[in-house]
């Protein structure tokens, strides 16, 4: 069984149509083993985690007791979001499983809400954000390795704490980039096969081998986005990242959870009154 379907053009030419809907059921079954495993992985090997360095008094005491994480602009960006994925996954799949109704102009209309939305956090992050506190530096790398070394039962100094992002939550940030770039870009060409108030219907635009493979393109994304959504859910809702969560919706969090987990030259609360490496601009973010 292929990963592809395939039709025959009117020349023809041998060009894919799209991808087998049976990898609906892999994704989610990926999101699923991936629970089970990370449930197994906290049961029965995870060990207790120290910290390099300590709180002091003198810098917890300037720690306000709840600590600016997200600003309302990118916390309406986040659920604007939410809302436009969780209706392209539903009306680009439950058709697909059996579940019929009139779908695209649903799913054209979230695909637009959805690049809007990115284009405005691209805008937001850029000038208004510290643009490059969620993406990997030398830090997150050497502590990862430390922490491998440590879970392998090799000497290693322990990890210092978490920058605002762990490393964990970079790395997923870069795999949504890419599957939701594809998505987007792939599902923009595919607008002019469909009427849409922005542009003329043109399903000639592109030869049908390449709206083959940019169907093709967009399908593995998709899947790839039903995983990822769910791994999402499911540690926004774990007891111990719930602070986190929270956060999203009120935008700060409790004093004592910053304080037991994050770095606080790292992510700075107060540059004027914290010792700290960082920007300024983290407190905005």
């Amino acid at each position: 069984m292929g990963i592809l379907e395939w039709a025959t053009s009117p020349w023809g030419q041998h060009v894919p149509i799209h991808i087998a809907w049976f990898l609906i059921w892999v994704a989610a079954i990926a999101g699923l083993v991936f629970f089970v495993v990370h449930v197994i992985y906290l049961r029965y090997f995870a060990r207790a985690e120290g910290f390099a360095g300590a709180v002091t008094p003198e810098l917890a005491v300037h720690v306000p007791e709840r600590v600016p994480r997200h600003s309302l602009a990118a916390r309406m960006f986040h659920w604007i979001m939410a809302v436009a994925m969780f209706t392209l996954l539903f009306t680009a799949f439950l058709p697909k499983v059996g579940v019929r109704f009139n779908w695209v102009a649903y799913h054209w209309i979230a695909g637009t809400v959805l690049t809007i939305s990115i284009v405005f956090h691209v805008i937001h992050a850029i000038f208004w954000m510290d643009f490059w506190s969620i993406w990997p530096d030398k830090v997150d790398l050497e502590d990862a390795l430390k922490r491998v070394r440590r879970f392998m039962g090799h000497p290693a100094p322990p990890p210092r704490k978490f920058a605002k992002y762990p490393l964990e939550n970079k790395l997923y940030h870069g795999a949504i980039i890419a599957t939701g770039l594809s998505v987007i870009l792939t599902g923009v060409f595919m607008m002019f096969r469909v009427r849409t108030i922005f542009f003329p219907r043109n399903p000639y635009l592109f030869g049908d081998m390449t709206w083959g493979l940019m169907y093709v393109l967009h399908g593995l994304a998709g899947v790839g986005l039903i995983t990822l959504v769910m791994v999402h859910v499911y540690f926004a809702v774990r007891p111990e990242k719930l602070d986190i969560t929270k956060s999203m919706i009120f935008g700060s969090m409790k004093r004592e959870f910053y304080l037991k987990h994050y770095d606080q030259e790292r992510w700075a609360v107060e540059a004027s009154t914290l010792s700290s490496k960082s920007d300024g601009k983290n407190t905005q973010v």
